[in-house]
């Protein structure tokens, strides 16, 4: 199969790769039941050595840079209460956490979470975090430019290959709420 965006050597729609993914990403595929079909999410193989964005770019071309998104756990508090939600922005900008999120959350204080908490609560691997397969009581807030895309790259769970998925899928993930503004150059 030839990938829908990049150059990579191995693309392999999503539902027959699933022993390449976290058990949470491989359940979110198996059970998938959006408009989009699950053979539509591809997944490409790719060396954990050239994962942060610079290199992976460098190496799979460079105009996945403008088709790429990050996701990223963060946590909001409000009295003694602790929201953990994923946010979805383009690679090209960052997470407004203490404007957009914040306010989404309800939260008087939002940060990222730590290492140990992404991971711990999410099943997968830091630097291969991904909205597909995340807790399902989690809001998973996205940025509209992400949906707007054709396809989007994003981690699969693992730092060694990544998920190729159209972007409209994104507004249909468990807890998904498309927000303006959420990704901020």
């Amino acid at each position: 199969m030839h990938a829908p965006i990049g150059n990579f050597d191995n693309a392999t729609p999503a539902p027959d790769a699933l022993d390449e993914l976290t058990r949470p990403v491989a359940d979110a595929v198996r059970h998938w039941r959006g408009s989009v079909p699950a053979d539509q999410m591809v997944y490409v193989d790719t060396d954990p050595e050239w994962a942060d964005t610079a290199t992976f770019v460098e190496h799979y071309g460079r105009e996945l840079l403008e088709q790429s998104a990050n996701c990223v756990v963060v946590t909001g508090k409000r009295g003694g209460g602790t929201t953990l939600a994923a946010c979805v922005v383009l690679s090209t900008t960052r997470v407004d956490v203490n404007g957009v999120v914040r306010r989404h959350l309800g939260a008087r204080k939002a940060s990222f979470a730590s290492m140990d908490t992404a991971t711990g609560e999410t099943g997968m691997e830091y630097g291969g975090i991904t909205p597909v397969g995340l807790p399902g009581d989690w809001p998973v807030l996205v940025d509209s430019a992400v949906v707007d895309l054709p396809y989007v790259l994003v981690g699969s769970g693992r730092r060694r290959g990544k998920l190729l998925v159209p972007g409209k899928t994104f507004a249909e993930l468990p807890g998904a709420v498309v927000l303006e503004g959420l990704g901020v150059a």
